[in-house]
């Protein structure tokens, strides 16, 4: 599995940590950024992420920043993106089996390492259940995406 991971500034440390962790355990990585601890823009990375994801250049996206909402926010703005804000491994695991939730949102200075470890293996673990109550609701979501559209001077 390839996993793309991109933080903030108030995430780095983690994802740099992380990034290491899994590739010790036989994950590959593509690491989009920062690359440093000098202020920047959780936009531009939940961005890039969300990009990454739509084409497909991993399977699942990993975005951390200071609470995980600034990412969440940013990177469900795109068409196709399930990013969903997990700090417990229930909802980790839950937000695939359900909602089949492709980016994990973590917030660093919210929780700490060793359970964002177990976060980040209970996300990248889960599977999709492809139940039909949960595919129907999958259908709903993508059709509000599909109704809703940007409306100029208005």
């Amino acid at each position: 599995m390839r996993v793309i991971l991109g933080s903030d500034h108030a995430g780095f440390p983690y994802k740099t940590i992380l990034a290491a962790t899994l590739q010790e355990a036989g994950y590959e990585v593509l690491d989009l950024g920062t690359h440093t601890v000098s202020p920047s823009d959780y936009p531009d990375h939940a961005a890039m992420v969300a990009e990454a994801i739509l084409n497909q250049e991993g399977d699942r996206g990993i975005l951390i920043c200071g609470s995980a909402v600034g990412v969440s926010i940013a990177a469900n703005k795109f068409k196709g993106i399930r990013a969903g804000v997990c700090h417990d491994t229930y909802s980790a695991h839950q937000s695939v089996e359900h909602d089949d939730v492709n980016i994990l949102c973590l917030g660093a200075r919210v929780i700490g390492l060793e359970l964002a470890k177990d976060i980040v293996f209970a996300f990248l673990k889960a599977e999709f259940s492809a139940e039909e109550r949960h595919v129907k609701r999958l259908a709903k979501i993508a059709a509000i995406e599909a109704s809703w559209t940007i409306k100029k001077d208005e």
